[in-house]
């Protein structure tokens, strides 16, 4: 593969990938795979005018950065980045307050991929992450977000810090994620335009970061384990908005 590509495996994926209108050089499928939803997904490629190659499994195989490729890998340009106008943007053009998720330290493709699933079903407006100490768009996130990815705008921005400053200059208000904070997250007004910082499961969000929100929450852990997944908390923190924002 060369470094201007990359690659969307997997059938869901593929599917909302074609749906999204996005650009795709060329769908490889494997050969003799010619039932249940791959004839869907051919199907739809056709209509697209889509270049479709059948190819052996083990090209595939060779292919794939998943290792569950699913008899179907789609060749695309490299994931296209937004910026955090084009987020406040969009919320606006939806006539809504900006909904925004901030990551900070989350390094696990698995759990970015399920993070954007949640925030894309959510409605959020946007995700920020940073270009370093951060998991990157790849083709193991396009699969664990089940294809989510190809609607959900994402920032990589080289300061979290500077961004937080930039959206709290454009009227957001800033709440993080902490297991030391006063207050439980369904205690505080989550109203208006916001941004939620999740950090990462062993260090939580850093110390300049925390120190940048205008507020802290926490979820409450009454087991003997004292820290949830990093896309667990970041979906209840994720559907607290959404709960509060339809009463």
């Amino acid at each position: 593969m060369k470094d201007y590509q990359d690659i969307v495996e997997g059938r869901n994926a593929v599917t909302e990938l074609l749906k999204s209108d996005k650009d795709i050089n060329k769908i490889f499928v494997q050969r003799g795979e010619k039932h249940g939803s791959i004839n869907q997904i051919i199907s739809l490629a056709k209509s697209k005018k889509v270049v479709i190659v059948e190819v052996d499994k083990s090209k595939l195989d060779f292919m794939s950065q998943t290792k569950n490729h699913q008899g179907i890998i789609a060749v695309v340009p490299p994931f296209e980045y937004s910026d955090i106008d084009e987020i406040l943007e969009y919320a606006k053009s939806k006539n809504e307050d900006p909904f925004v998720v901030i990551l900070d330290g989350i390094e696990d493709v698995h759990n970015l991929g399920s993070i954007i699933r949640t925030a894309e079903t959510a409605g959020v407006h946007g995700i920020i992450i940073p270009k370093r100490r951060g998991a990157l768009v790849n083709a193991t996130v396009s699969k664990t977000s089940a294809g989510a990815v190809q609607y959900m705008k994402i920032a990589r921005v080289n300061n979290l810090n500077d961004a937080i400053k930039e959206l709290k200059d454009k009227g957001l208000w800033i709440y993080g994620t902490d297991m030391e904070a006063k207050n439980y997250y369904y205690e505080e007004k989550l109203l208006g335009p916001i941004a939620l910082v999740i950090g990462s499961e062993g260090f939580g969000i850093s110390n300049l970061v925390k120190k940048n929100c205008d507020v802290l929450i926490k979820i409450p852990m009454k087991g003997k384990i004292t820290s949830l997944n990093a896309s667990v908390s970041a979906g209840i923190a994720i559907y607290e908005v959404v709960k509060q924002r339809l009463l």
